[in-house]
C-alpha cells in the first residue's frame, strides 16, 4: 500500500479536480485495488474520528460529558466502517445501473472511482467531528464539496454527456442519503443512541449548463460556481505543497499544508487560531452570582489547520451550573462560514421545551430549553468564525442568553481576521 500514492490523489482531487478527474478517469484499475490501495484507508476517517469523539473526547452539554463506553464505541466504530464499505460499494452499483438513463456508459469499476473520489471530501471533514459544535458544519461543508467533485466527475468516469450530469448527481445524491440514514439506524441501535440520518446531505440545490466531455460550465452565482471557484483557488496552494514536499523542510511542508487545507476550506489562506493565553482573556470571572470554578484553554492543529477552544466552569450555592465555551475554528473557519451560510432555520416545540436554530443580525443561533430539567443551551457564531456557548442548568433560557453576553462579543467578532495569512 503506497500512503503517498494516497496522499497525492486526495490532493490532487480536493484541489484540483477539473485536471485529476480525467486522469484518475484513464488509469487502470480493478474493484480490489480501489478498495485495498485507497477506499479502505480513507473510508475509515469518518469512523476513527466518531470513536476519538464519542468514547475518548465525551458529547458536552448542560455541564455534563458523556462518553460511549469503550467496548460499544470499539464495536460501533467497526461496525461503521465496514458499512462504510458496503454502502460505497451499493451506491456504486446505483451508479453503474442508471448510467444509461443519463447517457453514460456502464462500467462497475468506473462507478466505483466515481464514489470513492468524490467522496473523498466528505471522509476529509468528518475529522471535523471533534470540533465541539461545529462538528456538524464541517460535516455539511464536506458533503456539499463532495456533491460538486461526483458533478465534475461523472462525466469523465460514466461518460455522462455533461448537461445530464445535474440529474445523475441528484439520483445519486438521494441514494447516498437514504443509505446513509440506514446505516446510521444500524450504528445507533448498537450503541443504544439516537439515530443519525444522512442530512449533512440534504436539502442542496444541484444545478449546471451545458458544455462537452472535456469541461463542465457552472453558473458562478450558484452554489457549484462558488464550489467550483473555491477549488481553483486551491491550485496555487497545491503547487506549492509540492515544492514543500520535494524540499524535504517540515517545516515549510507543515505551512504548505495549511495554505492548501485553508484555499480547500474557502479561507485562501491558512489561519493561525487565536493563543490560548488570548481567548481565555475572554472569559468572565463570573457570570452574576455564578462564581467561575475551573478555566482551561487549548490550540490544537491537524491537517495543517489550527483550531482553539477555552472553557470554564460556573456555580453557586443554588447548585446551577454554567459552562461557557469560546471557540475559534481557525484554520477551519472557511468550512463554518460555508456551512453555516447552508445551514437550515428551524423551530421545533415540544410540550417542555423547544429547540430552535436561526440568524440574529447575520449571525447563526441556536438555542434550547428542557422546562423539566430547567437545562438548555444558548450559541452564537460570530464572524463566520468564533462560536461562544453556555450551557448547563439555570433559570430560564435568558440567563444563559446573558452568559454568553457577557463575553465581549462585538471585540471577539472584530478579530475574524486575526491569523490570516493570504497565499
Amino acid at each position: 500500500m503506497d500512503f503517498g500514492k494516497i496522499i497525492e490523489r486526495i490532493k490532487a482531487i480536493l484541489t484540483t479536480p477539473r485536471t485529476e478527474w480525467p486522469i484518475a478517469a484513464a488509469e487502470p484499475a480493478s474493484v480490489g485495488g480501489l478498495y485495498a490501495g485507497y477506499i479502505a484507508i480513507v473510508a475509515a476517517l469518518p469512523s476513527i474520528a466518531g470513536f476519538i469523539k464519542g468514547s475518548l473526547i465525551g458529547y458536552g452539554g448542560f455541564g455534563i460529558t458523556i462518553r460511549t463506553p469503550f467496548t460499544l464505541g470499539i464495536t460501533a466504530m467497526v461496525l461503521g466502517y465496514v458499512l462504510s464499505l458496503v454502502m460505497t460499494y451499493v451506491v456504486a452499483l446505483i451508479v453503474n445501473a442508471f448510467a444509461p438513463s443519463f447517457g453514460g456508459q456502464k462500467d462497475q469499476t468506473q462507478a466505483l472511482k466515481t464514489i470513492a473520489y468524490a467522496w473523498t471530501a466528505y471522509w476529509i471533514a468528518s475529522i471535523g467531528s471533534i470540533v465541539p459544535w461545529l462538528g456538524w458544519l464541517i460535516g455539511i461543508a464536506g458533503g456539499v464539496y463532495s456533491i460538486y467533485l461526483l458533478y465534475l466527475g461523472l462525466s469523465h468516469t460514466m461518460k455522462c454527456p455533461p448537461d445530464k450530469a445535474a440529474g445523475y448527481t441528484a439520483v445519486t445524491v438521494v441514494v447516498a442519503i437514504v443509505l446513509g440514514w440506514i446505516i446510521g439506524l444500524v450504528v445507533a441501535g448498537v450503541i443504544g443512541t439516537a439515530a443519525l440520518t444522512g442530512g449533512a446531505m440534504s436539502g442542496m440545490n444541484i444545478s449546471g449548463s451545458n458544455g462537452d466531455n472535456s469541461s463542465v460550465s457552472i453558473d458562478s452565482n450558484s452554489a457549484l460556481g462558488k464550489l467550483a471557484a473555491m477549488g481553483q483557488q486551491a491550485e496555487q496552494a497545491s503547487k506549492q505543497l509540492d515544492a514543500a514536499q520535494k524540499s524535504g523542510d517540515s517545516a515549510a511542508q507543515s505551512a504548505a499544508m495549511g495554505k492548501m487545507m485553508g484555499a480547500v476550506s474557502g479561507t485562501n489562506g491558512s489561519v493561525e487560531a487565536l493563543a490560548p493565553d488570548q481567548i481565555k482573556t475572554f472569559l468572565p470571572d463570573s457570570l452574576g452570582s455564578l462564581k467561575r470554578t475551573s478555566i482551561s484553554a487549548q490550540r490544537n492543529s491537524a491537517m495543517g489547520m489550527q483550531v482553539s477552544d477555552a472553557s470554564a466552569e460556573y456555580s453557586n450555592d443554588s447548585n446551577q451550573h454554567i459552562t461557557l465555551d469560546v471557540t475559534d475554528t481557525g484554520g477551519a473557519k472557511g468550512f463554518v462560514a460555508m456551512a453555516a451560510a447552508m445551514a437550515p432555520e428551524e423551530d421545533k416545540e415540544t410540550d417542555h421545551g423547544y429547540d430552535k436554530t436561526h440568524t440574529v443580525d447575520g449571525n447563526l443561533v441556536h438555542e434550547a430549553w428542557d422546562t423539566q430539567s430547567k437545562s438548555g443551551e444558548y450559541s452564537v457564531v460570530l464572524g463566520q468564525r468564533f462560536t461562544v456557548k453556555a450551557t448547563g442548568n439555570a433559570d430560564s433560557i435568558d440567563q444563559l442568553k446573558q452568559a454568553v453576553a457577557s463575553v465581549d462579543l462585538s471585540k471577539l467578532e472584530s478579530m475574524k481576521d486575526a491569523g490570516v495569512k493570504s497565499n
